[in-house]
This record gives structure tokens, sequence and C-alpha cells, in this order.
């Protein structure tokens, strides 16, 4: 019999809100096999098996190549979308798997998502876009409509997959994109893994949109998706029973700064937010919501600064000399004896945020491990020979590198 398998991911501190999403699903698809992503150390004294998890994927099962190094070029939500593509190539390889959908922990399903999989019997990928409404107001389109062209057309808090050949050539597609560019980084076009799903419509065939209000709906979309009913009775969206909604930005405040700009004041869904903070408040005294993430410190105890991560991310000298840079006496040496010679403005007072995006801001392909670059810069130095023109682009970028960065940038970069 062919299954369904849903997956969500996250760090530890938030399995008590998965807790909460998966409870939802199961009451309304028991059927339905669940699965944690977890990108975070799974350690011993941690006791899962109360949770509601068919099975758990630790980042090192997950099959990524360097796994730990590379874990260390993200923050924690980078790190927790980053994996997605790689758990679904995990999950693909499941006898009976007949689709595969992912939903973000901070959701929680109201009714029956039928309708999803009766769409994904009738396509390979389906998607949910932030709007399916054009917006009226000036306001609403500079906060809901360009920010959507920012962050992605389409909201990755939801993802459905029927698995064949071509959703596992995207998988390996998606899984190839986000090794290297898993970053926030809306200058350069990227927004974590959400910002390459764009493409899917134009590079893979049976994608379909999941047009209906009442999926994915979020502080975003609530301009043209009217929320009406209560508990008891149920929550509608424009009529509809309410799919699944979308908390993302709750615990920052701007979910509900959002939800005012756009609609003002909404019994059903003040109500809908009442209930949520009341339970994440609850969930928040759990014991799981305190551990810490494993990745945030060096071998120490010493906190990791965001911008050694970057720095690391960076240069691939550093990448091979320190293969695992959780060690404090390897990278973390490094940076205290040697990145202050070759960052110095990194480690004067009152350094800004402006004077790392100069540092920076250039587009890289991020965290190569033991790919070797220099056969690269030999092809493209025998091509520039015999082209007059990009031997002239070539020139002038090494002198902007070596004017901005000095001889270390050079040297990074080969």
């Amino acid at each position: 019999m062919k299954q369904i398998h849903l997956f969500t991911s996250s760090a530890c501190n938030y399995i008590p809100k998965v807790r909460l999403l998966f409870q939802s699903i199961r009451k309304f698809h028991p059927d339905w096999i669940l699965h944690l992503a977890l990108a975070d150390e799974l350690k011993p004294e941690i006791d899962l098996s109360q949770e509601p998890f068919d099975k758990i994927w630790p980042i090192a099962e997950l099959g990524i190549p360097h796994w730990k190094a590379w874990a260390f070029c993200h923050n924690i939500v980078e790190l927790a979308t980053a994996i997605k593509p790689f758990t679904l190539l995990r999950l693909m390889e499941l006898p009976e798997t007949s689709n595969i959908i992912y939903l973000d922990p901070d959701t929680v399903v109201f009714s029956h998502l039928n309708d999803i999989i009766t769409a994904l019997n009738e396509s390979t990928f389906l998607l949910t876009p932030h709007l399916t409404e054009p917006e009226e107001t000036l306001n609403a389109v500079m906060d809901n409509e360009i920010c959507a062209l920012k962050h992605g057309v389409y909201n990755l808090g939801f993802l459905g997959i029927t698995i064949n050949d071509e959703s596992r050539r995207f998988a390996n597609w998606w899984a190839n994109r986000l090794y290297h560019f898993c970053r926030a980084d809306i200058k350069n076009g990227l927004f974590t893994d959400q910002r390459w799903i764009d493409l899917v419509p134009a590079f893979f065939e049976g994608v379909a949109i999941m047009r209906s209000p009442r999926h994915n709906v979020a502080s975003w979309n609530l301009t043209h998706r009217h929320l009406s009913g209560d508990f008891e009775r149920g929550f509608f969206v424009n009529d509809e029973p309410l799919g699944f909604y979308h908390f993302t930005g709750f615990d920052s405040g701007a979910h509900d700064l959002m939800v005012i700009k756009n609609i003002g004041t909404n019994k059903s869904v003040t109500m809908l937010l009442n209930w949520y903070q009341k339970q994440t408040q609850e969930l928040s005294k759990d014991p799981l919501a305190q551990i810490p993430w494993a990745f945030a410190r060096f071998s120490d105890g010493t906190l990791i600064e965001p911008i050694q991560r970057i720095v690391y991310r960076e240069r691939q000298d550093l990448q091979q000399a320190f293969p695992d840079p959780f060690d404090a006496n390897g990278f973390l040496a490094w940076w205290r004896m040697q990145a202050p010679v070759e960052y110095p403005s990194l480690f004067k007072n009152g350094t800004d945020s402006s004077e790392i995006e100069k540092l920076f801001g250039r587009l890289s392909p991020g965290y190569l491990g033991t790919d070797i670059r220099p056969n690269s810069i030999k092809k493209l130095l025998k091509t520039a020979v015999s082209n007059p023109k990009i031997m002239s682009n070539l020139l002038q970028k090494t002198w902007y590198i070596l004017k901005h960065e000095g001889i270390t940038g050079i040297k990074r970069r080969i």
C-alpha cells in the first residue's frame, strides 16, 4: 500500500512546537507517517520516545558530505532549511512511498488535507504562493507583493511532492543548490531555501499551484482571505474550512504587527492568535525548549559569532586547514591570532554592519570542502590568454579585489 510521508525541520528547542503541529495532523490523518529532520545533534540523554514522530533524522544521518563543517557555515534558521532537500532524498528511498509533504514547524492543521493529496495525484509538485490575489493599496503592495518578490513567490512553509523521476531530479538539484547557497542574503537574490523554488516551474514538469485560500493562511495574505468561525464551529477562510495556518514570525511579534497592518481587527483571527500564544507559552516551559543548539558554540564553550561563520564559509583555505571548525584549538585559535591581521576593521571599536556587508557582500559559492578550485582558475587563465576581452575583465576584477581586500583577497580566491 502506498504511503504518505510528512516531515518538518527544526532544532531540538523547537520540538514542542513540532509536537503541536504533528498532533494536529494526527487528528485528521492518523495514517500518515511523520518525520522530524533535526538540524541539531540528538544526544543520548534526550528522550523523544513519547513524541508523535515515526522517525527522527538527525543531520548526521542525512548523508550530507562534510556535514559538520558545512553546518558551521549556517545560522540555526539557515541550517534548518538547508537540510530539507537532503531529508527529501532520504524519504524518497523508503519503500511504498507515494507522496511527501513538508510543513513548517510553526504551522497548525485545522481540517483534512485531502484536496492536497488529490492535487498531488495529478501533478509532481504542489506549491503555495505567498499571495493568490493582487493587492489593492500601495501599502499592501509594498508590504506583501514586493516582500514576496524579495523572499520568493512561493512560501516554503509547504511543499508537496509525488515521487517519480522528475521529483528525484528536482531533489538532487535543490540539494546541490542549498549545499552552496542556503543563506539569508536578499541583496544577492538569496533567501535560504525559498528563492530557489521560483525556478521550479521553469526547470521541471508537473508543477501545480494550490490557490485555495484555505491553505497556508498567514499574515501576508489576510488582505484577501477572510477568516471566520471559532473553535466550536470550526474556522473558515472565504467560507472554506481552514486547512492550515502558518504562524510565521509569531515569536518576534512580526506576525501580530502584519495582521494589524493588513486587516486591523478580526474576531476569528484574534481568537486564533490568542490560542496559539497560550499554546506556545505553555510549550516554552517544556525542558526540550531549553536545550541549546549543538552548533552554537566552539568546543571550549565560546559562542560562535555570525561573522566567524561567514569568514569560514567564504574561504576554502580555512575550510581545508580546519576541517572541524568547531574545534577551539583550530579555527578559533586562528581567529584570535590571525583574523585581526587580515580583517582589522572587524576588530575596531564601532565597526557596524555596513562594513561587514562591504567585506562579505559579494556572491560566492560558499562551502566547498574538498572541491578543487585551482583547476577552474587554470581554465579561466588559459581562456583569458586567448581572449583579450576576458583578460581585460579578469585584470579589472583582480585590481578591484587587490584594492579593496589586499593580497589576502587574492589568496583566498586561489
